[in-house]
């Protein structure tokens, strides 16, 4: 199993209520086929660098997980599918990376307890 990181952005138009739903369906898809989620991140809603579809802002979600390369296609076939989604990336994360990865949930962990 390798570890990956998947950033979406959701469109705008969505409420918080939507917007959690959709990152569930993915975090769903994604244990369905037998994936170990790590880390889950709202980051909310964010400006963009750049509009995409005439948007200029998006809701963005973090998920970090241990899965089989194969289930990948079927994560962004997903994503491609969604309209609600408007751009993702998935990153395979090497040991640095992953130290990094753990060492960051760790500090989020702490500034939420605060």
């Amino acid at each position: 199993m390798n570890q990956y990181e998947t950033v979406f952005i959701l469109t705008p138009v969505l409420s918080d209520e939507q917007m959690k739903e959709t990152a569930a369906k993915f975090k769903k898809l994604l244990t369905d086929n037998g994936a170990e989620i790590l880390n889950e991140e709202a980051w909310g809603l964010k400006k963009m660098a750049y509009a995409i579809e005439k948007k200029s802002t998006g809701f963005y979600c973090l998920l970090e997980y241990k899965v089989e390369p194969t289930v990948i296609d079927t994560l962004e076939t997903g994503f491609r599918r969604d309209e609600k989604v408007i751009r993702f990336m998935t990153v395979k994360l090497d040991k640095y990376a992953a130290a990094y990865a753990e060492k960051r949930r760790a500090k989020w962990a702490k500034k939420l307890e605060a």
